[in-house]
């Protein structure tokens, strides 16, 4: 009776909260290693991103230093001369502070001597007073021995002190001489660095002229080539040395953003400028200036408050383009002039039609 009690008691007592805890441990586990996992592929698609990414920086690195060390080589090719004209003017400021400095030694040994000349000709003139002085004494014999005697030795003094100022005035002179001399080598000097610095400038003015020229060359065969891809567009015109894109071409009103007409047109624009690039020197440093214009009726809405920000943000959409489109963004360079440089200075349609445009210049930095 005791042992089936407690077995009753026993079974009726037991605990039955293990097995569902073992159950939600699992769980739990089931779930932290679910977790792990999706972190390790998240790594993983992470460092697969990341690794594109830094090729695609070391690429655009090694084009940003290629870009550098030609913007370097064109730079040292351009301020070598200029390195020169430095130097040799550093040295004529040098050459001119040395004759400055012996004008003034020259002044002072001047004067020096003349002060030399003065005390010896006093000096002269009391050694005579006093030979004279001693001649009558001695004539006269009206003196004592003592008395002739230290005359004597005044008289000795001051033919010892007049030895003393003639040598004083030799080297004087000799040192005079010296001062002439490195004077006048200086003056040579300075006239040879003068000839070089005159033949450095006149080689700079033919380097540059040179450059205008070729620039001016491949600027005519740029606008030859376009002429050709372009001339059936009338809004599309040649002035001078700048080519002139309608403005309702390329935007629709009071708007910077380029239509399909506009895109289609700067495409040819730009195939063409990519073609004559490869044919400019890599030394001539080409820019192509892309400028903005407006008329002169006044603009005001969300987007641009007056016509300076219309004409600005025009000259920057066609940049952006020309950039998607190819050309080097170091080659171009926007501008906005607003209606402050109008072409035509009527107030008709078609005079303001004409101000609206967009010019285009090759031209050198």
């Amino acid at each position: 009776m005791i042992g089936a009690r407690k077995r009753i008691g026993g079974s009726g007592g037991s605990d039955n909260s293990w097995p569902g805890f073992v159950d939600a441990l699992s769980t739990l586990l089931l779930v932290i290693i679910f977790l792990l996992s999706m972190f390790v592929l998240a790594q993983f698609f992470l460092g697969q991103a990341l690794t594109g990414r830094e090729q695609a920086l070391a690429e655009l690195r090694g084009q940003v230093a290629e870009l550098g060390n030609l913007l370097k080589m064109e730079r040292q090719a351009n301020t070598s001369l200029r390195d020169s004209m430095a130097e040799l003017s550093a040295s004529l400021t040098a050459a001119n502070a040395d004759r400055d400095r012996l004008t003034a030694e020259l002044e002072g040994t001047k004067a020096a001597l003349e002060g030399s000349s003065s005390r010896l000709s006093e000096l002269s003139e009391t050694y005579e007073a006093l030979e004279a002085e001693a001649q009558t004494l001695r004539t006269q014999n009206k003196i004592s021995a003592e008395a002739l005697s230290e005359e004597q030795v005044i008289s000795a003094r001051a033919r010892a002190e007049v030895a003393r100022l003639q040598r004083d005035i030799s080297a004087l002179r000799e040192q005079l001489a010296r001062l002439e001399t490195a004077l006048e080598t200086s003056e040579e000097r300075d006239r040879r660095n003068q000839a070089v610095i005159v033949d450095l400038g006149r080689r700079l003015n033919r380097a540059l002229a040179s450059k205008v020229e070729e620039l001016a060359g491949y600027r005519s065969e740029f606008f030859g080539r376009l002429k050709e891809v372009l001339s059936t567009r009338p809004e599309i015109r040649i002035e001078g040395d700048r080519f002139v894109f309608a403005s309702e071409l390329l935007f629709a009103s009071a708007s910077a953003e380029l239509g399909p007409e506009g895109r289609a047109e700067l495409r040819k624009f730009a195939e063409t400028l990519m073609a004559i690039s490869k044919e400019i020197p890599p030394e001539l440093n080409w820019i192509l200036r892309i400028d903005g214009h407006t008329d002169n009726r006044p603009i005001s809405n969300y987007q641009f408050k007056n016509n300076w920000e219309l004409s600005s943000a025009r000259a920057i959409s066609v940049v952006q383009f020309l950039i998607s489109a190819g050309v080097p963004a170091n080659r171009l360079a926007a501008a906005g002039f607003g209606e402050h440089q109008p072409i035509d200075p009527g107030e008709d349609a078609f005079a303001l039609s004409r101000n609206r445009r967009i010019e285009m210049r090759l031209t050198q930095r």
